[in-house]
């Protein structure tokens, strides 16, 4: 495969057949260097075609929380009390900036996630 833009699902097959091929190429070799322009080929081609949205911020938390292992409890105290973090995580409330603050710090989350809206959950009405 001669190295080209990628610019046709065939020519991204064709691609990925060729990165499966050279995977096990040894950095700093022509087969290594080839890998590399592969790989940067391809990641182009599907951010421009296959383009990822940003997770909702409380999706994002909870998956943040099951990778490290650990549970909801481990908010209390970085975004307030249990009560708030219950609230947060019902979707109750919503994310202060203080609280987008202490979880990116905390938990790494990119801020450009947790400052998206977050989807609360609609109120039933009183009878």
């Amino acid at each position: 495969m001669n190295l080209k833009p990628i610019k046709t699902d065939a020519d991204h097959e064709a691609a990925l057949l060729e990165i499966e091929r050279h995977w096990d190429a040894r950095e700093g070799t022509a087969e290594g260097d080839r890998l590399e322009i592969l790989i940067t080929l391809v990641e182009a081609y599907e951010e421009k075609h296959f383009p990822m949205d940003i997770p909702d911020p409380i999706e994002a938390i909870k998956f943040r929380l099951e990778q490290q292992g650990t549970d909801k409890k481990a908010l209390i105290g970085i975004i307030g009390n249990r009560t708030r973090v219950y609230e947060v995580l019902r979707r109750d409330r919503g994310l202060s900036l203080s609280m987008i603050r202490q979880i990116n710090k905390h938990l790494g989350i990119p801020a450009e996630v947790l400052i998206r809206p977050v989807r609360t959950r609609k109120r039933k009405k009183a009878a």
